[in-house]
């Protein structure tokens, strides 16, 4: 009943379960922007369908997300307030502008775009969209800012025990931030490619099985319709699945490079902010310049010594490579910055009242090694087998169809997941390797080393453990059950196909002939339903 324990744990869940839909959010919002822009350009009906379908979900998913993240700014007063006390001067600024942005701008443009159907003139409509867009992936931005502050404290001085922001452009272009948005705009990307791949090629699949595609003797494919299943399974809709599977390929693999290369860039600053999160990340107990692979053991010795971890499998110099751009360069491991980390910051944790039970306890400066090496190799895994699969399927669709076989289409379905694990395993990584500092202090000279903040002195004081219990079973339970509502619109739409999201496709003389749809009388809000 460790009030600490269990506010992390409801803390960790809650902004995990959001961090599922937010890369969703400014990937596939970007995506369905691209889209629209394409229609109003061409007016090729397919790229209509395309931003209808694909709107729809990015909809839902947006819906989910805003509830869900509110409940994350609600925790910092309720939970963390005394966390809020003192990061609250810096984060005012940067909470305030994505309020705005988020709450605001994103919410009125999207509210216009989805009133705007059959109401407004098509560049205007297409504008609003851009615009909730913008707004969106600034309101990242913006988050993001925050959550590098407490990484690498910068543009800040320590007045009365609260950190005083002095230097807001020092905050807002925290080299942390910036790198860390490169990042996470990248592995957006790659999770809206993974879902217009997955998808795409599960109906490309379902008209293959169903006899309305098939190929020649070449392999070539040969588009067909089928009247009786309704206007939505002609040979546009064959179109629709077709680029959406292409598209998504080629934008999965250009934003696995993105993220790769920004990863890299992250490493570096990581060796020079929190080099004690990359050692262990790499479950490095003593100094070295190989990369392990695979290494077991004993990770967690007894606080101030890693110990018996054997490394597997091991690439020399590639370690130092991430680090330092060279091959030589050894990176201090956790036995060498641990004393280091303890003669600048102390043994134990302060006796002051406000560490509670904590008050006087020595510090493990460690962070949880299973985690951070485990989730550092996992975001690698599988944002790889992401990018493999974008490469498989650009190769096999070459033809205009995907395979006839089953157990390749269920191989694709299952990875549009990989990319939401891989940014799932980089968050927890990163947040994780902070401990045990939710504000991380800085050897780095950039940053502001004596700002830091131990979680251990973040927690409402006032809060027992029964009610931070009771707030993660109640948070859980109503998570849960969100879950289920968008699993269950989603799939009801992805298996609808364009005339769950178009339902004028299956009236007569409502699509014109450059896709738009005619009827000025129709329910506005049939496109949001």
């Amino acid at each position: 009943m460790d009030p600490l324990l269990i506010g992390r744990w409801q803390f960790g869940i809650t902004t995990v379960y959001h961090f599922l839909m937010v890369p969703l959010t400014i990937g596939l919002g970007l995506l369905v922007a691209t889209l629209q822009t394409i229609w109003v350009r061409t007016g090729n009906q397919a790229w209509l369908r395309m931003t209808k379908f694909w709107g729809k979900l990015f909809l839902i998913n947006f819906a989910l997300g805003v509830a869900t993240g509110i409940v994350q700014e609600f925790q910092f007063g309720m939970a963390w307030s005394e966390y809020s006390r003192f990061v609250g001067d810096v984060f005012g600024a940067p909470l305030a502008m994505e309020a705005l942005l988020a709450f605001f701008v994103e919410s009125t443009f999207l509210g216009v775009w989805i009133f705007g159907w059959k109401r407004l003139p098509k560049g205007i409509h297409l504008t609003a969209l851009w615009l909730a867009v913008a707004a969106s992936t600034l309101s990242a931005y913006f988050i993001l800012v925050a959550n590098s502050w407490m990484q690498h404290p910068v543009g800040v001085e320590l007045i009365d025990g609260r950190a005083v922001m002095t230097d807001a452009w020092a905050v807002f272009t925290n080299n942390t931030a910036i790198v860390t948005f490169i990042h996470t705009i990248f592995g957006a990307l790659a999770v809206a490619g993974g879902f217009l791949l997955g998808i795409g090629w599960f109906h490309l699949f379902r008209r293959r099985r169903a006899g309305i595609d098939t190929v020649d003797a070449k392999g070539r494919v040969v588009v067909g319709s089928d009247p009786k299943l309704g206007k939505g399974r002609d040979e546009v809709d064959h179109q629709v699945w077709y680029k959406s599977v292409r598209l998504g390929g080629w934008v999965a693999l250009v934003a696995f490079l993105g993220v790769a290369f920004s990863g890299h860039a992250q490493a570096q600053l990581m060796i020079q902010q929190q080099p004690l999160k990359m050692a262990s990340a790499e479950a490095a107990c003593h100094d070295g310049t190989s990369f392990s692979v695979f290494s077991f053991g004993d990770l967690h010795g007894d606080k101030t010594t890693c110990k018996d971890v054997t490394t597997a499998i091991e690439i020399p110099g590639l370690l130092s490579f991430l680090a330092h751009n060279d091959f030589t360069t050894e990176v201090p491991g956790v036995n060498t910055l641990i004393p280091e980390y303890q003669e600048k910051y102390g043994t134990h944790v302060p006796d002051d009242p406000k560490y509670g039970d904590q008050a006087g306890r020595e510090i493990d400066y460690q962070p949880n090694m299973e985690v951070t090496y485990w989730g550092f190799r996992l975001m690698i895994t599988f944002g790889g087998l992401g990018a493999l699969a974008a490469a498989l399927a650009l190769i096999l669709t070459r033809k205009g169809t995907v395979p006839d076989k089953r157990w390749l289409s269920r191989l694709a379905v299952l990875s549009l997941f990989a990319p939401f694990a891989a940014n799932s395993a980089g968050w927890i990584f990163t947040e994780m390797g902070r401990q045990p500092f939710v504000v991380a202090p800085n050897p780095d000279p950039s940053g502001v080393d004596g700002v830091f903040m131990y979680t251990a002195a973040a927690v409402s004081p006032g809060v027992s453990g029964g009610e931070m219990l009771f707030s993660l079973i109640a948070l859980t339970l109503v998570y849960g059950a969100l879950a289920v509502a968008e699993v269950v619109y989603l799939l009801r739409y992805i298996r609808g196909g364009v005339p769950a999201a178009m339902p004028e496709l299956n009236h007569e003389d409502e699509v014109g002939r450059d896709g738009d749809n005619n009827d000025k009388d129709g329910d506005v809000l049939a496109f949001a339903y």
